[in-house]
C-alpha cells in the first residue's frame, strides 16, 4: 500500500508562486510514475503534470505549461510542483497520484494511489 501526503498549499496573491511537495511511503517509489491533478469547486478533476519513474520524461497540461514545473527526488521519495505566475484559475485542491508502472500518463483513471490533497488559493 502506498501513502501519499501533499504539502505546501496556501493562499497566494495573483502573480505569486508556490511549491507543492508530495511525500510517498509504503512502496517502491523509484518504479512509479507520478502525477499532479487539481480540482476546483464545481469542476471535474483535471490533469496538471506528470513525470515518469526516472524523472526524465515530463508532460504538462496546456493551461500550466511554462508556469509549472514538476520534479522528483527518488532518494527522498518525494515529488514537487513549482508553480509561478499564479492566477485565480489555478485555485483548486491539488492532488498527487502514483501509478505503479514506470511510464506516465495524464489519465487520472490510470493512477492507483492518491493523496488527500492540498488547497491552493490565488487571490486577486
Amino acid at each position: 500500500q502506498v501513502q501519499l501526503v501533499e504539502s505546501g498549499g496556501g493562499v497566494v496573491q495573483a502573480g505569486g508562486s508556490l511549491r507543492l511537495s508530495c511525500a510517498a511511503s509504503g512502496g517502491t517509489f523509484s518504479r512509479y510514475a507520478m502525477g499532479w491533478f487539481r480540482q476546483a469547486p464545481g469542476k471535474e478533476r483535471e490533469f496538471v503534470a506528470t513525470v515518469d519513474a526516472s524523472g526524465a520524461y515530463k508532460y504538462y497540461a496546456d493551461s500550466v505549461k511554462g508556469r509549472f514545473a514538476v520534479s522528483r527526488d527518488n532518494a527522498k521519495n518525494t515529488i514537487y510542483l513549482v508553480m509561478i505566475s499564479l492566477n485565480a484559475e489555478d485555485t483548486a485542491v491539488y492532488y498527487c497520484a502514483a501509478r505503479t508502472t514506470i511510464s506516465s500518463t495524464g489519465d487520472p483513471a490510470r493512477y492507483d494511489y492518491w493523496g488527500q490533497g492540498t488547497q491552493v488559493t490565488v487571490s486577486s
